[in-house]
């Protein structure tokens, strides 16, 4: 299976892993009346799809990726989809501070996958 070995695979796995979570655990914040228990069931029934994506993007990540790389690449696409869910979907805006704080950790993938390690 080449394409499971690609460097594209893995990230583009956490990215619809990462859409699902997003919901699951941001998504009802529009339904503040909603009985918690409901929230917590819809919560659970969308991130098992999450689940789909996540375990074999790591699991065939980790044959490209170091643990502390797939964790970066998970973090940086984390912030950006909850970025754009939070604009789109609730309606908050993006300040300076979240941005900076974005740059901070694009700056810490720079770090994890700038330089090789000697072996």
């Amino acid at each position: 299976m080449p394409f499971l070995t690609t460097i594209w695979f893995t990230p583009m796995m956490l990215l619809c892993s990462n859409v699902f979570m997003t919901f699951a655990w941001y998504g009802h914040l529009k339904y503040k009346m909603s009985p918690i228990w409901i929230v917590i069931l819809v919560s659970w029934l969308i991130a098992l799809p999450e689940y789909i994506f996540q375990v074999p993007a790591n699991r065939f990540g980790s044959n490209i990726y170091s643990a502390a790389q797939l964790k970066t690449i998970q973090e940086i696409i984390s912030l950006a989809v909850f970025s754009v869910f939070s604009v789109l979907y609730l309606g908050e805006a993006i300040r300076w501070n979240h941005i900076v704080g974005f740059c901070f950790i694009v700056m810490a993938a720079f770090f994890l996958f700038g330089f090789k390690q000697k072996t």
